[in-house]
């Protein structure tokens, strides 16, 4: 099971940007689709973007598109998520998110295997 780290979580004023980074653990020979999923208090856990391996598809929740953009440095073993125009609604702890090794696809949280830990996204409005 591959380990996630994420960073660049942050407080930030609505209509302001935020830039998550995760970088997994080495695991040679493995190749998987990558994502972000959030958590808001009170409520379930949602999907909001993923990448395939190597990283030409993408996929977004609605209410995330034209806004957050994902994406990945295989040679880093990373992928990012860049955030503007932050709304309140946004806020939630964002986990980096890995599929099984081989699932090169992953078009819902139920497609992700390892979860990190999560980091904290506040907007303030």
């Amino acid at each position: 099971q591959v380990q996630l780290v994420e960073s660049g979580g942050g407080l930030v004023q609505a209509g302001g940007s935020l830039r998550l980074s995760c970088v997994a653990s080495e695991h040679t020979g493995s190749y998987y689709a990558m994502g972000w999923i959030r958590q808001a208090p009170g409520k379930e856990r949602e999907f909001v973007a993923s990448i395939s391996w190597p990283g030409a598809n993408t996929y977004y929740r609605n209410s995330v598109k034209g806004r957050f953009t994902i994406s990945r440095d295989n040679s880093k073993n990373s992928v990012y998520l860049q955030m503007n125009d932050l709304k309140p609604e946004d806020t939630a702890v964002y986990y980096c998110a890995a599929a099984r090794s081989g699932t090169l696809y992953a078009r819902g949280s139920a497609d992700f295997a390892s979860w990190g830990q999560g980091t904290q996204v506040t907007v303030s409005s």
